[in-house]
């Protein structure tokens, strides 16, 4: 296994883990968004651009996740 699918495995498990725990804490939401935009630069780098733009689009939609959420919380 090379550094490059061991960088994307790693993405795609924060991904998951990140996800699952999404209720416990905001700052999971923020992890998850992070973990995307892993996901979205192991995309670009193996030359699988569709996902890499996917999971780009995937980090910002969770990073509005996080403001909102933590707007909401501070209410």
């Amino acid at each position: 296994m090379d550094a490059l699918t061991l960088f994307g495995l790693f993405a795609v498990t924060m991904m998951v883990v990140c996800y699952a725990a999404e209720d416990r804490s905001p700052w999971f939401i923020l992890a998850f968004a992070v973990a995307c935009a892993l996901g979205s630069a192991y995309g670009f780098l193996q030359g699988a651009w569709p996902f890499g733009l996917v999971e780009a689009v995937w980090a910002v939609v969770a990073a509005r996740r996080w403001f909102m959420r933590r707007s909401a919380d501070s209410v």
